[in-house]
């Protein structure tokens, strides 16, 4: 059994909100989600973002009465980096909290890993939920260290 099969925690409810470790979305789930935010570059090649999603470090959903309203899920070298790649909420569950509840459940098991990243679209708010879950924005401007780059 590889690392990222095995579950990380047991599923809990919170709010009528069921959270799950590892335990997989289906394809029709998937592409329904990813459509539902407008995420089009992934459901334009249902295949990859089948086997992108198999092949994460660690994926949570959430669901609301059996149904998929949610996912994060990350990828890593599970000693030294973690990538948080996809946050989504269907956008009639977002602002309840599923969201940060879905950060910090996916990251749960990565607490000893050396640096956690992310990166996102400028969209708003954005900038303030992900900083709301102690993330600072990397960029010259700000004074970081460091920089994001992206092709």
């Amino acid at each position: 059994m590889r690392w990222h099969d095995r579950r990380h925690f047991r599923d809990q409810t919170r709010s009528g909100i069921t959270y799950s470790s590892n335990t997989l979305p289906s394809r029709s789930e998937l592409l329904k989600l990813y459509d539902s935010v407008g995420w089009s570059a992934y459901t334009s090649d249902p295949e990859r973002l089948l086997r992108s999603v198999l092949n994460s470090a660690h994926v949570v959903c959430a669901r609301r009465a059996g149904m998929l309203v949610g996912m994060a899920r990350v990828v890593s070298d599970f000693g030294t980096i973690v990538h948080l790649q996809d946050v989504l909420v269907d956008p009639g569950m977002q602002r309840r909290g599923i969201g940060a509840e879905l950060v910090v459940r996916v990251l749960e098991p990565f607490a000893d890993v050396r640096q956690t990243v992310l990166l996102t679209d400028a969209g708003p708010g954005l900038t303030a939920f992900y900083m709301s879950l102690g993330f600072s924005e990397a960029a010259p401007s700000a004074g970081a260290t460091v920089r994001a780059f992206v092709r």
